[in-house]
Protein backbone atom coordinates (compact mmCIF):
# COMPACT_ATOMS: atom_id res chain seq x y z
CA UNK A 1 0.00 0.00 0.00
CA UNK A 2 3.00 2.33 0.44
CA UNK A 3 3.02 5.39 2.69
CA UNK A 4 -0.35 6.31 4.16
CA UNK A 5 -1.54 9.54 5.73
CA UNK A 6 -4.72 9.85 7.79
CA UNK A 7 -6.62 12.91 8.96
CA UNK A 8 -8.24 12.20 12.33
CA UNK A 9 -10.67 14.29 14.40
CA UNK A 10 -11.56 13.67 18.04
CA UNK A 11 -13.64 16.10 20.08
CA UNK A 12 -13.43 14.91 23.68
CA UNK A 13 -11.29 12.76 26.04
CA UNK A 14 -13.01 9.45 25.21
CA UNK A 15 -12.41 10.13 21.50
CA UNK A 16 -8.80 11.06 22.22
CA UNK A 17 -8.29 7.64 23.84
CA UNK A 18 -9.90 5.85 20.88
CA UNK A 19 -7.90 7.88 18.39
CA UNK A 20 -4.58 7.26 20.14
CA UNK A 21 -5.21 3.52 20.31
CA UNK A 22 -6.24 3.42 16.65
CA UNK A 23 -3.08 5.32 15.68
CA UNK A 24 -0.99 2.78 17.61
CA UNK A 25 -2.82 -0.06 15.85
CA UNK A 26 -2.25 1.49 12.42
CA UNK A 27 1.47 1.90 13.19
CA UNK A 28 1.63 -1.79 14.17
CA UNK A 29 -0.11 -3.04 11.02
CA UNK A 30 1.32 -0.46 8.58
CA UNK A 31 4.51 1.18 9.92
CA UNK A 32 4.77 3.71 7.04
CA UNK A 33 1.93 5.89 8.31
CA UNK A 34 1.53 9.53 9.38
CA UNK A 35 -1.25 11.60 10.91
CA UNK A 36 -2.81 15.08 10.85
CA UNK A 37 -5.97 16.47 12.41
CA UNK A 38 -7.45 17.41 15.79
CA UNK A 39 -6.90 15.49 19.01
CA UNK A 40 -5.95 15.65 22.65
CA UNK A 41 -2.77 14.78 24.55
CA UNK A 42 -2.94 11.03 23.91
CA UNK A 43 -3.25 11.42 20.13
CA UNK A 44 -0.52 14.06 20.21
CA UNK A 45 1.72 11.57 22.03
CA UNK A 46 1.19 9.22 19.06
CA UNK A 47 2.46 11.87 16.65
CA UNK A 48 -0.53 14.10 15.85
CA UNK A 49 -0.06 17.87 15.73
CA UNK A 50 -3.50 19.19 16.65
CA UNK A 51 -4.89 21.92 14.42
CA UNK A 52 -6.39 23.60 17.53
CA UNK A 53 -7.09 22.53 21.15
CA UNK A 54 -9.51 19.59 21.23
CA UNK A 55 -11.17 21.03 24.38
CA UNK A 56 -12.92 23.63 22.22
CA UNK A 57 -15.19 20.85 20.96
CA UNK A 58 -16.10 19.28 24.34
CA UNK A 59 -19.59 20.79 24.52
CA UNK A 60 -22.75 18.73 24.99
CA UNK A 61 -26.41 19.62 24.79
CA UNK A 62 -28.47 21.56 22.27
CA UNK A 63 -28.86 24.63 24.46
CA UNK A 64 -25.22 24.60 25.61
CA UNK A 65 -23.88 24.73 22.02
CA UNK A 66 -25.79 27.86 20.96
CA UNK A 67 -23.42 30.49 22.46
CA UNK A 68 -20.44 28.83 20.68
CA UNK A 69 -22.21 28.29 17.36
CA UNK A 70 -20.32 30.79 15.19
CA UNK A 71 -16.95 29.79 16.62
CA UNK A 72 -17.68 26.10 15.98
CA UNK A 73 -18.78 26.86 12.41
CA UNK A 74 -15.42 28.52 11.79
CA UNK A 75 -13.57 25.53 13.27
CA UNK A 76 -15.57 23.18 11.00
CA UNK A 77 -14.44 25.15 7.94
CA UNK A 78 -10.82 25.15 9.17
CA UNK A 79 -10.83 21.40 9.79
CA UNK A 80 -12.34 20.62 6.38
CA UNK A 81 -9.81 22.84 4.61
CA UNK A 82 -6.90 21.23 6.48
CA UNK A 83 -8.16 17.75 5.60
CA UNK A 84 -8.48 18.59 1.91
CA UNK A 85 -5.00 20.12 1.88
CA UNK A 86 -3.58 16.99 3.54
CA UNK A 87 -5.05 14.61 0.89
CA UNK A 88 -5.31 11.68 3.31
CA UNK A 89 -6.00 8.03 2.51
CA UNK A 90 -9.04 8.50 4.76
CA UNK A 91 -10.69 11.09 6.95
CA UNK A 92 -11.31 9.30 10.26
CA UNK A 93 -13.82 11.07 12.49
CA UNK A 94 -14.13 9.83 16.06
CA UNK A 95 -17.45 10.21 17.88
CA UNK A 96 -18.51 13.91 18.40
CA UNK A 97 -20.93 13.63 15.45
CA UNK A 98 -22.26 17.20 15.65
CA UNK A 99 -18.81 18.50 14.74
CA UNK A 100 -17.26 15.57 12.89
CA UNK A 101 -20.06 14.86 10.43
CA UNK A 102 -20.26 18.53 9.45
CA UNK A 103 -16.55 18.41 8.63
CA UNK A 104 -17.08 15.20 6.64
CA UNK A 105 -19.95 16.83 4.73
CA UNK A 106 -17.77 19.77 3.66
CA UNK A 107 -14.93 17.44 2.68
CA UNK A 108 -17.25 15.19 0.63
CA UNK A 109 -18.85 18.20 -1.05
CA UNK A 110 -15.42 19.37 -2.24
CA UNK A 111 -14.02 15.89 -2.97
CA UNK A 112 -16.75 13.23 -3.38
CA UNK A 113 -14.27 10.34 -3.71
CA UNK A 114 -12.53 11.09 -0.40
CA UNK A 115 -12.76 7.97 1.82
CA UNK A 116 -14.49 8.72 5.13
CA UNK A 117 -14.56 6.46 8.20
CA UNK A 118 -16.43 7.17 11.43
CA UNK A 119 -15.35 5.53 14.70
CA UNK A 120 -18.22 4.99 17.18
CA UNK A 121 -21.59 4.34 15.56
CA UNK A 122 -24.28 6.90 16.42
CA UNK A 123 -26.71 5.56 19.01
CA UNK A 124 -29.60 5.33 16.56
CA UNK A 125 -30.97 2.45 18.67
CA UNK A 126 -31.44 5.01 21.48
CA UNK A 127 -32.84 8.07 19.73
CA UNK A 128 -33.14 9.80 16.34
CA UNK A 129 -32.89 6.67 14.13
CA UNK A 130 -32.89 8.90 11.04
CA UNK A 131 -29.31 9.91 11.85
CA UNK A 132 -27.96 6.74 10.22
CA UNK A 133 -29.38 7.59 6.78
CA UNK A 134 -28.19 11.18 7.12
CA UNK A 135 -24.72 10.00 8.13
CA UNK A 136 -24.55 7.59 5.17
CA UNK A 137 -24.49 10.62 2.83
CA UNK A 138 -21.03 11.61 4.11
CA UNK A 139 -19.56 8.45 5.73
CA UNK A 140 -18.46 5.31 3.86
CA UNK A 141 -17.49 2.96 6.70
CA UNK A 142 -18.20 2.73 10.43
CA UNK A 143 -16.23 1.18 13.30
CA UNK A 144 -18.77 0.08 15.91
CA UNK A 145 -18.02 -0.38 19.61
CA UNK A 146 -21.17 -2.31 20.49
CA UNK A 147 -22.03 -5.75 19.06
CA UNK A 148 -25.63 -4.95 18.13
CA UNK A 149 -24.82 -1.84 16.04
CA UNK A 150 -23.64 -3.06 12.57
CA UNK A 151 -27.13 -3.97 11.24
CA UNK A 152 -28.33 -0.40 11.89
CA UNK A 153 -25.40 1.00 9.89
CA UNK A 154 -25.56 -1.43 6.95
CA UNK A 155 -29.32 -0.90 6.64
CA UNK A 156 -28.58 2.80 6.11
CA UNK A 157 -26.06 2.07 3.34
CA UNK A 158 -22.66 2.14 5.08
CA UNK A 159 -20.28 -0.75 5.63
CA UNK A 160 -19.65 -1.46 9.33
CA UNK A 161 -17.46 -3.69 11.50
CA UNK A 162 -17.89 -4.41 15.21
CA UNK A 163 -14.31 -3.93 16.40
CA UNK A 164 -14.80 -4.47 20.14
CA UNK A 165 -14.85 -1.86 22.88
CA UNK A 166 -11.45 -0.52 24.00
CA UNK A 167 -12.44 -0.90 27.65
CA UNK A 168 -11.83 -4.66 27.43
CA UNK A 169 -8.10 -4.18 26.83
CA UNK A 170 -7.40 -1.17 29.03
CA UNK A 171 -4.83 -1.80 31.76
CA UNK A 172 -6.13 -2.55 35.24
CA UNK A 173 -4.29 -1.54 38.40
CA UNK A 174 -1.19 -3.48 39.41
CA UNK A 175 -0.46 -4.34 43.06
CA UNK A 176 2.21 -1.62 43.07
CA UNK A 177 -0.35 0.96 41.87
CA UNK A 178 -2.89 -0.16 44.46
CA UNK A 179 -0.28 0.44 47.14
CA UNK A 180 -0.18 4.13 46.11
CA UNK A 181 -3.65 4.73 47.57
CA UNK A 182 -3.68 5.83 51.20
CA UNK A 183 -5.06 3.14 53.51
CA UNK A 184 -8.28 3.68 55.44
CA UNK A 185 -10.96 1.87 57.39
CA UNK A 186 -14.21 3.12 55.83
CA UNK A 187 -15.60 2.36 52.35
CA UNK A 188 -13.94 4.05 49.39
CA UNK A 189 -16.46 5.99 47.29
CA UNK A 190 -15.45 6.83 43.73
CA UNK A 191 -16.98 10.06 42.42
CA UNK A 192 -16.97 10.64 38.65
CA UNK A 193 -18.79 13.88 37.77
CA UNK A 194 -17.89 13.87 34.07
CA UNK A 195 -15.43 15.36 31.61
CA UNK A 196 -17.35 18.44 30.40
CA UNK A 197 -17.50 21.64 32.39
CA UNK A 198 -21.29 21.89 32.12
CA UNK A 199 -21.98 18.42 33.47
CA UNK A 200 -19.39 18.82 36.24
CA UNK A 201 -21.01 22.09 37.35
CA UNK A 202 -24.43 20.44 37.56
CA UNK A 203 -23.42 17.17 39.21
CA UNK A 204 -20.77 18.19 41.76
CA UNK A 205 -23.17 19.93 44.20
CA UNK A 206 -25.50 16.90 44.12
CA UNK A 207 -22.57 14.58 44.86
CA UNK A 208 -21.57 16.79 47.78
CA UNK A 209 -25.06 16.51 49.28
CA UNK A 210 -25.05 12.75 48.68
CA UNK A 211 -21.75 12.40 50.54
CA UNK A 212 -23.21 14.21 53.55
CA UNK A 213 -25.90 11.52 53.79
CA UNK A 214 -23.38 8.71 53.32
CA UNK A 215 -21.11 10.16 56.00
CA UNK A 216 -23.98 10.01 58.50
CA UNK A 217 -24.04 6.21 58.05
CA UNK A 218 -20.31 5.65 57.30
CA UNK A 219 -18.40 8.38 59.20
CA UNK A 220 -15.00 6.98 58.10
CA UNK A 221 -15.89 6.84 54.37
CA UNK A 222 -13.20 8.02 51.98
CA UNK A 223 -13.70 9.71 48.60
CA UNK A 224 -11.61 9.47 45.44
CA UNK A 225 -12.24 12.00 42.68
CA UNK A 226 -10.43 11.28 39.38
CA UNK A 227 -10.52 14.20 36.97
CA UNK A 228 -9.15 15.44 33.66
CA UNK A 229 -6.98 18.39 32.65
CA UNK A 230 -9.84 20.38 31.10
CA UNK A 231 -11.99 20.42 34.26
CA UNK A 232 -9.47 19.94 37.11
CA UNK A 233 -9.67 23.59 38.25
CA UNK A 234 -13.48 23.46 38.36
CA UNK A 235 -13.45 20.13 40.22
CA UNK A 236 -11.13 21.53 42.89
CA UNK A 237 -13.31 24.60 43.35
CA UNK A 238 -16.62 22.74 43.55
CA UNK A 239 -15.36 20.00 45.91
CA UNK A 240 -13.81 22.45 48.40
CA UNK A 241 -16.89 22.36 50.67
CA UNK A 242 -17.70 18.65 50.37
CA UNK A 243 -18.36 17.02 53.77
CA UNK A 244 -15.71 14.37 52.99
CA UNK A 245 -12.54 15.91 51.55
CA UNK A 246 -11.83 13.99 48.32
CA UNK A 247 -8.51 12.74 47.06
CA UNK A 248 -8.38 14.52 43.69
CA UNK A 249 -6.61 12.31 41.16
CA UNK A 250 -5.09 13.35 37.83
CA UNK A 251 -2.37 10.67 37.63
CA UNK A 252 -3.31 7.69 35.42
CA UNK A 253 -1.80 5.04 37.74
CA UNK A 254 -3.67 6.45 40.75
CA UNK A 255 -6.87 6.55 38.72
CA UNK A 256 -6.53 2.86 37.87
CA UNK A 257 -5.92 2.11 41.54
CA UNK A 258 -9.02 4.08 42.59
CA UNK A 259 -11.22 2.24 40.08
CA UNK A 260 -9.92 -1.13 41.31
CA UNK A 261 -10.12 -0.34 45.03
CA UNK A 262 -13.44 1.54 45.22
CA UNK A 263 -16.35 -0.10 47.00
CA UNK A 264 -18.99 1.89 45.09
CA UNK A 265 -19.07 4.65 42.48
CA UNK A 266 -21.36 7.52 41.58
CA UNK A 267 -20.78 8.42 37.95
CA UNK A 268 -22.04 10.70 35.22
CA UNK A 269 -23.68 8.90 32.31
CA UNK A 270 -21.27 7.75 29.61
CA UNK A 271 -18.56 5.21 28.81
CA UNK A 272 -17.26 5.44 32.39
CA UNK A 273 -19.87 2.82 33.34
CA UNK A 274 -17.91 0.34 31.21
CA UNK A 275 -14.63 1.24 32.96
CA UNK A 276 -16.35 0.56 36.27
CA UNK A 277 -17.69 -2.75 34.97
CA UNK A 278 -14.20 -3.78 33.83
CA UNK A 279 -13.05 -3.23 37.42
CA UNK A 280 -16.09 -4.94 38.95
CA UNK A 281 -17.03 -1.74 40.80
CA UNK A 282 -20.75 -1.42 41.69
CA UNK A 283 -22.18 1.89 40.49
CA UNK A 284 -25.07 4.30 40.29
CA UNK A 285 -25.45 6.68 37.36
CA UNK A 286 -26.49 10.29 37.92
CA UNK A 287 -26.95 12.98 35.30
CA UNK A 288 -28.56 16.37 34.95
CA UNK A 289 -28.63 18.87 32.12
CA UNK A 290 -30.47 21.93 30.89
CA UNK A 291 -34.21 21.18 31.34
CA UNK A 292 -34.97 22.01 27.70
CA UNK A 293 -32.20 19.71 26.43
CA UNK A 294 -33.47 16.95 28.73
CA UNK A 295 -37.06 17.41 27.56
CA UNK A 296 -36.04 17.26 23.90
CA UNK A 297 -33.95 14.13 24.44
CA UNK A 298 -36.72 12.35 26.35
CA UNK A 299 -39.22 13.06 23.58
CA UNK A 300 -36.85 11.38 21.11
CA UNK A 301 -35.76 8.43 23.29
CA UNK A 302 -36.33 4.86 22.06
CA UNK A 303 -34.93 3.14 25.18
CA UNK A 304 -35.58 3.25 28.91
CA UNK A 305 -31.95 3.37 30.11
CA UNK A 306 -28.88 5.47 29.28
CA UNK A 307 -26.34 3.14 30.92
CA UNK A 308 -24.24 0.99 28.60
CA UNK A 309 -23.88 -1.82 31.16
CA UNK A 310 -27.68 -2.11 31.25
CA UNK A 311 -27.94 -2.05 27.45
CA UNK A 312 -25.16 -4.51 26.61
CA UNK A 313 -26.08 -6.97 29.38
CA UNK A 314 -29.81 -6.60 28.58
CA UNK A 315 -30.50 -6.05 32.28
CA UNK A 316 -31.39 -3.01 34.35
CA UNK A 317 -28.90 -3.82 37.10
CA UNK A 318 -27.45 -0.28 37.36
CA UNK A 319 -29.78 2.30 38.93
CA UNK A 320 -30.04 5.69 37.20
CA UNK A 321 -30.93 9.13 38.54
CA UNK A 322 -31.54 11.44 35.59
CA UNK A 323 -32.98 14.96 35.47
CA UNK A 324 -35.48 15.60 38.26
CA UNK A 325 -34.47 12.27 39.89
CA UNK A 326 -30.84 13.45 40.18
CA UNK A 327 -31.35 14.03 43.93
CA UNK A 328 -29.03 13.36 46.85
CA UNK A 329 -31.61 11.42 48.91
CA UNK A 330 -32.36 8.96 46.09
CA UNK A 331 -28.71 8.53 45.10
CA UNK A 332 -27.52 8.06 48.69
CA UNK A 333 -30.15 5.36 49.31
CA UNK A 334 -28.98 3.46 46.21
CA UNK A 335 -25.31 3.73 47.20
CA UNK A 336 -26.04 2.51 50.73
CA UNK A 337 -27.91 -0.45 49.24
CA UNK A 338 -24.91 -1.29 47.03
CA UNK A 339 -22.56 -1.13 50.01
CA UNK A 340 -24.76 -3.75 51.69
CA UNK A 341 -25.15 -5.87 48.52
CA UNK A 342 -21.86 -5.43 46.62
CA UNK A 343 -22.39 -8.44 44.34
CA UNK A 344 -25.77 -7.38 42.97
CA UNK A 345 -24.31 -6.06 39.67
CA UNK A 346 -21.52 -8.62 39.20
CA UNK A 347 -23.26 -10.85 36.66
CA UNK A 348 -24.36 -7.92 34.48
CA UNK A 349 -20.84 -6.46 34.52
CA UNK A 350 -19.20 -9.78 33.56
CA UNK A 351 -21.69 -10.35 30.71
CA UNK A 352 -21.06 -6.82 29.44
CA UNK A 353 -17.30 -7.35 29.25
CA UNK A 354 -17.73 -10.69 27.47
CA UNK A 355 -20.06 -9.20 24.85
CA UNK A 356 -17.73 -6.25 24.25
CA UNK A 357 -14.90 -8.55 23.16
CA UNK A 358 -12.97 -9.49 26.30
CA UNK A 359 -10.50 -12.29 25.52
CA UNK A 360 -10.48 -11.61 21.75
CA UNK A 361 -7.99 -9.66 19.58
CA UNK A 362 -7.43 -6.17 21.08
CA UNK A 363 -9.98 -3.65 19.75
CA UNK A 364 -7.35 -1.16 18.57
CA UNK A 365 -5.89 -3.79 16.23
CA UNK A 366 -9.35 -4.88 15.04
CA UNK A 367 -10.16 -1.21 14.35
CA UNK A 368 -6.88 -0.61 12.51
CA UNK A 369 -7.37 -3.75 10.38
CA UNK A 370 -10.90 -2.60 9.54
CA UNK A 371 -9.60 0.83 8.46
CA UNK A 372 -6.90 -0.66 6.21
CA UNK A 373 -9.34 -3.17 4.70
CA UNK A 374 -11.76 -0.38 3.82
CA UNK A 375 -9.55 2.18 2.10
Amino acid sequence: MGALRFFLIAGEPSGDRLGAALMAGLKTLHPDVSFSGIGGPLMQAQGLQSLFPMEELSIMGLVEVLPKYLHLKRRIREAAAACLACQPAALITIDSPDFCLRVAAQVKAAKPMQRTIHYVAPSVWAWRPGRAAKMAKVIDHVLALLPFEPPYMTAAGMSCDFVGHPVVSEALATPAELALLPAGQGPLILTLPGSRRGEVSRLMPVIGETLAQLKAVHPTARVALPTLRGVADLVRSLSADWPIAPQIIEDAALKRAAFAAADVAIAASGTVSLELAANGCPMVIAYDMNPLTLWLMRRAALIDTVTLVNLVSETRAVPEFIGERCRADLIAAALLDLLQNPGSQAQAMQLTMQRLGQGQQPPHLRAAASVLANL
